[in-house]
């Protein structure tokens, strides 16, 4: 049994990107928004440095949708049956905004050896071309990497700001998404997404889904949740799973972990960023 449609397998494999895909209904988006924005409100402040990394550590809610059954089940058409969840990112634009994300490759930044890495990126709100939905470079997976220079924009929701040299814009294809939908696209597939220029916030939640055979290149130490079948090579520390949110053992685990993130990330960066 399968999930996803040999047509929209096939488009994933040929130009790198599929999208929309039915994951959750709007209302469970919005109840996790509202559970997003309380602990906001708690703190005082939108999530941001190490609390939008890895936050399936810190979080009960992130991990349950990691492990969601929809959208691994969708990763399991595209990748195996054995699956590894490497990293979550939030995504938060908020309303008229400047931030951005560049013109980039994950590939050329994550230190992994694999080319079938999925990223699962959820809307918790519309993603729209207006409010700096996701665009891609079809295609651009199967050519030779492009070539990235730091920019360092404080505008840029990119650690270095790195961004490729040259991109043709009239090639890209845009990736709106409705509350509750998800779009998956390729670790090495070029993408970046524009400003918010709407009066409402827009938020994602991205999870990167790889083959346990995966290796880390670039690093001593890294770590991954199993989240579906076997692991028979044991590359990645598994991660804990919180009981709760902020698991006082996980807390301190996502400490090590974003520690080990900002260093592969800044890897070889002429300056570094306060924070991831």
């Amino acid at each position: 049994m399968t999930h996803l449609d040999p047509a929209a397998i096939d488009q994933f494999q040929q130009l790198g990107y599929l999208s929309p895909v039915s994951v959750i209904s709007s209302p469970q988006a919005m109840m996790y928004r509202a559970r997003l924005e309380a602990y906001e409100t708690k703190i005082g402040h939108p999530v941001k440095g190490p609390l939008r990394t890895k936050p399936h550590l810190l979080f009960k809610w992130v991990d349950e949708l990691m492990r969601h059954t929809t959208v691994l089940d969708s990763i399991e058409d595209l990748i195996g049956p054995d699956i590894l969840c490497w990293n979550s990112w939030f995504w938060i634009k908020e309303g008229n905004a400047p931030s951005y994300v560049s013109w980039h490759q994950d590939s050329q930044y994550w230190g992994l050896d694999t080319s079938n890495l999925v990223t699962a990126w959820l809307a918790l709100s519309p993603a729209s071309d207006a409010s700096g939905c996701m665009r891609v470079m079809p295609g651009s997976h199967l050519k030779e990497p492009m070539i990235h220079k730091d920019l360092y924009d404080d505008d840029n929701l990119l650690t270095r700001g790195q961004e490729i040299v040259d991109v043709d814009e009239s090639k890209a294809v845009s990736m709106p998404l409705q509350t509750g939908e998800m779009s998956f696209h390729n670790i090495r597939i070029a993408h970046a997404s524009g400003p918010n220029v709407t009066s409402e916030r827009r938020i994602g939640l991205s999870l990167h889904y790889m083959p346990p055979q995966t290796t880390q290149l670039n690093s001593e130490w890294d770590c991954a949740s199993l989240v579906r079948g076997v692991d028979r090579f044991g590359n990645f520390e598994q991660a804990p799973v919180p009981t709760c949110d902020f698991d006082p053992v996980t807390v301190a685990y996502h400490e090590k972990a974003t520690t080990a993130m900002r260093e592969l990330l800044f890897k070889g960066a002429k300056k570094v960023r306060p924070t991831i």
